[in-house]
């Protein structure tokens, strides 16, 4: 069931992760060209669509598009490395959620692992060193949700792309997320597809629904020879995304194309500014106050969400909630079995409102969902603070 997202995570895994422009998801409603060409009057590509966008905005050779990232990843290294090694740097064996492990995902595509370096520091020529008959690619691996720090070194990736060349064997990038628009300001900057695809990678595969705020997908670019190898594959046609994630795709990616960056809700909430935080969570606070409970305005801190950017931290605002008549945790629950279905956050005895992830159209629906929340705990006394 829809809910309203106010945890402060724009990209929340549990409730869907990036949300969608209500355009993308009419788009793919009634019939469409999947797989036909409206010039010629004949059977079409279901790649045509998405690549085209994707080779404009990327720079790359050519495009595929599969269910989702990890389904890439499995494609990308069962189409270039089955029954052979591939190198890849101890500290980018990295879990992220509960089924997608590097080694794993590796193993199920046919592909033989061997590690270089050590956790922290790992340089090109341990590549160099392990690189022998039996290799088949370089896999630089994104470690989204987690950060090494402190003594570290890792070698930056046109030196990878350049030693592979030199060996004869692909370079291939799991991005984990990415963009093609500018990024938050305090993010850093290796969510720019572009700049992987630049750097000589053969493949280099990302999210759609994350740094993007697109539909769930898998996006590879790169190298037309790599990547039709890629599209050419048995997994290839178990992992093509269907019709609904190719339309809202192509919907978010003509945003980006024409810099109509505010189509997209995802990227809206990124850079929304703490100042027009601030003044959307006090109005909410002056609609809501009632007899009763306790509501103030907060700063906070957001986070991208998605496993996206561990450190990186979005200031925000917050509408907080006490009420004598309930904890937080009841009135908490209150809000998620409310008509209008709210995941808050609780925190210093509190329920928090964070307002970024709010669309700003969905405010007044807040704050009738919060009042309707604090009547269903019921409410004494009477203290109001701003």
């Amino acid at each position: 069931m829809p809910v309203l997202n106010a945890t402060g995570v724009v990209v929340h895994t549990n409730l869907g992760r990036a949300p969608l422009p209500a355009e993308a998801v009419a788009a793919a409603l009634g019939p469409c060209n999947l797989e036909y060409d409206l010039e010629a009057g004949t059977r079409g590509s279901r790649r045509e669509h998405a690549e085209t966008l994707l080779r404009a905005l990327s720079g790359a050779e050519a495009a595929l598009v599969v269910n989702n990232n990890a389904a890439a990843v499995v494609l990308m290294l069962a189409a270039h490395a089955k029954g052979r090694e591939v190198l890849i740097a101890r500290g980018e064996l990295v879990e992220i959620g509960g089924s997608f492990r590097v080694p794993e995902i590796m193993e199920a595509a046919g592909a033989r692992l061997r590690e270089v370096g050590t956790t922290n520091r790992t340089y090109a020529r341990d590549y160099e060193r392990a690189i022998g008959p039996e290799t088949a690619a370089i896999l630089r691996v994104h470690p989204s949700n987690y950060a090494i720090t402190g003594f570290t070194h890792r070698p930056e990736p046109r030196e990878l792309a350049s030693l592979a060349a030199a060996r004869g064997i692909r370079f291939l990038r799991d991005l984990g997320t990415g963009t093609f628009g500018p990024l938050p300001a305090g993010l850093p900057g290796d969510g720019a597809v572009a700049d992987a695809v630049a750097g000589g990678a053969d493949v280099a595969c990302f999210s759609g629904d994350k740094l993007l705020g697109g539909p769930q997908a898998g996006i590879a670019l790169g190298r037309a020879d790599a990547i039709d190898a890629m599209a050419r594959h048995p997994l290839a046609r178990a992992m093509r995304a269907d019709k609904l994630t190719l339309c809202a795709l192509q919907y978010c990616l003509t945003a980006y194309m024409e810099e109509r960056y505010e189509r997209i809700p995802g990227h809206a909430m990124l850079h929304c500014t703490a100042a027009a935080l601030e003044a959307r969570a006090r109005r909410a606070a002056a609609a809501l106050a009632i007899g009763g409970a306790e509501i103030a305005v907060a700063p906070c801190e957001d986070v991208v969400g998605g496993g996206s950017h561990p450190d990186a931290r979005l200031p925000g605002w917050a509408v907080t909630i006490a009420t004598p008549a309930a904890d937080a945790s009841a009135l908490s629950r209150a809000l998620r079995l409310g008509a209008t279905a709210v995941v808050a956050t609780v925190a210093a005895d509190r329920v928090w409102l964070h307002l970024r992830t709010v669309p700003p159209e969905r405010d007044g629906d807040l704050v009738e969902a919060a009042r309707e929340a604090l009547r269903a705990v019921g409410t004494r006394g009477a203290a109001n603070a701003g």
